[in-house]
Formats: structure tokens, sequence, C-alpha cells
């Protein structure tokens, strides 16, 4: 679908995030699965639900505007998913995994406010008052779900000198190796 408009152009993207928001939902369950917290495990269960309605919205909109709710393939977001099945396939401790899944899922929840903030400034821009509370109530959701990760990544009892290497890189500043500096 070309974009002659920004009416064409808020389709598109509303399209795009529709397609973002269903990838989510199959991924969702996987990375609660992966998560070794319980917390980190209910957050991503908390959102698979809130996902599910916000395609529900998107589908609304859609309706609204008289055009069917049909997604556009998001390659964004899949690339994202991708990145963290990555992450699941691999053999961490457990509470590094947890870091790595919350990295992984924030870089997602950031991608999807982006996506949702463009698309409520064009809703408004048309002037769909309707539709830019909509998005809005979405891109509120998202941020939260951000904040949830941020206080979940602070809490993780990790170690965060068990698996640094002991090499020159790792020594803190001013401690030498008793090398003497190339000439």
């Amino acid at each position: 679908m070309d974009a002659n408009s920004l009416h064409d152009l808020y389709l598109k993207q509303l399209k795009d995030l529709y397609d973002a928001e269903q990838q989510l939902t199959k991924a969702l369950p996987r990375l609660a699965k992966a998560a070794a917290s319980e917390h980190l495990r209910s957050a991503f269960e908390e959102h698979l639900e809130k996902t599910r309605g916000h395609a529900a919205r998107l589908e609304k909109i859609f309706a609204c505007i008289g055009d069917a709710a049909k997604a556009e393939k998001c390659k964004g977001m899949e690339g994202l998913i991708s990145e963290s099945g990555e992450i699941i396939d691999r053999n961490f401790a457990e509470d590094v995994k947890d870091a790595a899944l919350i990295a992984a899922a924030q870089r997602i929840e950031h991608y999807e406010i982006a996506g949702y903030k463009t698309v409520r400034s064009y809703a408004n821009r048309l002037g769909d008052k309707d539709a830019a509370a909509l998005l809005d109530q979405t891109l509120k959701e998202e941020k939260e779900a951000d904040e949830m990760l941020n206080r979940i990544a602070e809490q993780i009892t990790m170690d965060p000198g068990a698996s640094r290497p002991q090499n020159e890189s790792a020594r803190p500043a001013g401690e030498s190796s008793g090398k003497q500096p190339a000439a």
C-alpha cells in the first residue's frame, strides 16, 4: 500500500501496529515461560492480556474509520521478537537470562511507544479525537509496562561481578597489571 496522504500513512502505520501486537501476542507466552523470576513471569502474562486489549482497540479504530482490521507485516517487531528468541535459546544463568529478557522486552516496549506516539499524532492531525484517545490509552499502558520492567530489573538479585572477566578492561581505574606500557 503506497501512502499518498497522511490518512494513507496513518492506515499503513495502524496496520503495522496491528501486526506488531499480533506477533507480540504469540511471543509473550514464550517470554513468560523462559522467565525464572515469578515477578517477571507475571509481568509478561499481565502484558499479554494488555496486548490483546491493544489489538482490540486497533480493531475498534479500523471499524470507526471504515477500514478492515488487516495486519501489514511489521518487520521491526519481527526482528525484536527474533532477538528475544535468541536470548531464550541461550544457556544463561537464570538471573542473567531474566536481565536479558527484560532488556529485550524493553526494546519491544520502546518500539511500541514510538509507534503509538506517531499514530496518535496522526489521529490528532486528522481530527479523529476518538482514535487519538484510544491510542493514548494504549500508549499509557505501554509506558507503564516499560516502567514495570525497569522496577523488576532493579530488583534482580545478581552478583554484578560474578561472571566478569579478569582482564585489563575489568580492572578498576588506576590499578596496574604490572606490565609496562608500550613505548
